[in-house]
Parts: structure tokens; C-alpha cells; sequence
């Protein structure tokens, strides 16, 4: 469960914090961060290139080793932290060899816990396998798209897919926004969900603490000039005028499908369901 915050002013009464009890350490290993130069939006000509950055605390970037590759032996979970850079929390690992190595950390993982990367004898929370190895309805997080590459899809916190079926030479993934897809079983993932379940049920509960997460305010398109935004303009509350909204650029809003990645669509097996 997040944590509450005493209300002590009226925003801090519906405010929540995560839940940071798994946690067993506050200091990052130094050998396995590096800095973070915050670009607050801009591109190299200092114009504004992504809205609604900028002005957030300063913060190292761990480095997470997200393709873990198969080794011999298994690695000891020496620490659980917390990521700024991030949703879940990262395990800070002792491998084989003795060097340490950040992840991304499943739910229920723990200091002393042990995990593997390659065939697996048995399955255990966090240990990553090639989809081939891993058994049919197995919860799976971390997911490559091509072999070698790096974990790239289900890695925020709370999140998990379903290995669903084997065909072929491909796997069919259930993913968390409900789409169907085919990845190829030489891919590699990690067994289980992330950790870090409650982040979704935070509330941020005031506009300053969004500032301290780099986030700037955003302005509705009605409260615009028309030169600025198709739905401004107009005199007191009035409607967009529109038949369907609009974004800044004038595309389409709000339900307008915008996939235009055709190199890929034939590995999507059924779209996701749409709320």
C-alpha cells in the first residue's frame, strides 16, 4: 500500500508516497553510476524541442545491465534500491566472478535470493532464459524484441506479460495493454512481474512536487490564441468548434490511431483492446 502523509496542509492530505519498505539501501554503487546532464526540453540550438520539461532535482543515472546475458553460476541479490531515473527498483547483484551488476527487480525479490541467466532447471523469480525454456503461461517481464539486443518491452513497474503459446520459431506474448504478439523464441526474458506494484495508486497531489520531477505545467489549447492552437480562441467558456479535437499541428486527437511502424505489424497477432 503507498504510503500516507500526515495533512498538515491541505494538498498533503490526499498526497501518497511508495511503498519503500522492501528497500535496503540509499547510496547508489558509485562504480555503476554516471551524471545525468538535464537538457530541460531543449535541443542544441537552446529552442524548446519536448514540451513540459525541465526544472527537475539534479540525479545520477544508474547503469542497468538490461541484456544479462547467460553466465555460469548464479548471482547473489546484495541490495534492493530505488531509482529516480525509473518506476521500479533496480537489485544490485554479486556475480560469479565477484563484480557487481544493477538490474531491473522483480516483485518479491529479496536480499540473499539467487537468479540465473540461461537454461533454466527450475524456474525462479527474476531468472532469465531464452522464451524457448520458459514454460507456456509464465508470467515474463523484461522481453527482447530481437536476440542479443536488451530487454526493451515490459519493464516499468508493475508490469507483465503471459507467454501464451510456441509456434514455430516464434512465441506468442500476451502483453500488459492486452495485444498479442509474436517474438522470437531465441529472445531472451526475465521470469515474473517488476517490482514496485503500488506505483500506479501515488498521487502526486500538488503541482510543486511535479516540478521536482522535472515536469512543467501544461496549457489546455482552449486557453490559447488561435495562431497557437486550433481549439483557441473565442470569448468566455465556448467549446473546440471542432468536429473531433485536434493536436497542436492540427492531427487528429483522442482515439485517432497513429501506428505507422509497417515493418512490424506482422508480428502483431491481435491488436490491444480499446477502452
Amino acid at each position: 500500500m503507498p504510503r500516507l502523509s500526515k495533512p498538515t496542509t491541505p494538498s498533503r492530505r490526499k498526497m501518497s508516497f511508495g511503498d519503500f519498505g522492501s528497500l535496503t539501501k540509499k547510496r547508489p554503487e558509485k562504480s555503476l553510476t554516471t551524471p545525468l546532464q538535464n537538457h530541460a526540453g531543449r535541443d542544441k540550438f537552446g529552442r524548446i524541442s519536448v514540451w513540459h520539461h525541465g526544472g527537475r532535482e539534479k540525479r545520477l543515472y544508474r547503469i542497468i545491465d538490461f541484456k544479462f546475458l547467460p553466465f555460469e553460476g548464479k548471482a547473489e541479490v546484495v541490495a534492493i534500491e530505488y531509482d529516480p531515473n525509473r518506476s521500479s527498483f533496480i537489485a544490485l547483484l554479486k556475480m560469479p566472478d565477484g563484480t557487481k551488476k544493477y538490474v531491473t527487480a522483480a516483485h518479491d525479490l529479496k536480499i540473499g535470493d539467487f537468479i540465473t541467466s540461461g537454461p533454466i532447471k527450475r524456474m525462479t523469480t527474476a531468472s532469465r532464459s531464452k522464451l524457448a525454456d520458459i514454460a507456456i503461461g509464465t508470467q515474463i517481464h523484461n522481453i527482447e524484441l530481437q536476440p542479443g539486443q536488451g530487454a526493451k518491452i515490459v519493464r516499468s513497474a508493475g508490469s507483465t506479460a503471459v507467454l501464451s503459446a510456441k509456434e514455430g520459431k516464434y512465441a506468442y506474448v500476451r502483453l500488459p495493454s492486452s495485444e498479442v504478439r509474436k517474438v522470437l523464441l531465441e529472445c531472451m526474458a526475465s521470469v515474473g512481474q517488476v517490482s514496485n506494484i503500488t506505483h500506479n495508486r501515488i498521487r502526486i497531489a500538488k503541482a510543486g512536487r511535479s516540478r521536482h520531477m522535472g515536469i512543467r505545467p501544461t496549457v489546455r489549447g482552449k486557453a490559447m490564441n488561435p495562431v497557437s492552437h486550433p481549439h483557441g480562441g473565442g470569448e468566455g467558456v465556448n467549446p473546440i468548434g471542432l468536429k473531433h479535437p485536434k493536436t497542436p499541428w492540427g492531427k487528429p486527437a483522442l482515439g485517432y490511431r497513429t501506428r505507422r511502424n509497417k515493418r512490424t505489424t506482422k508480428f502483431v497477432v491481435q491488436r490491444k483492446e480499446s477502452k
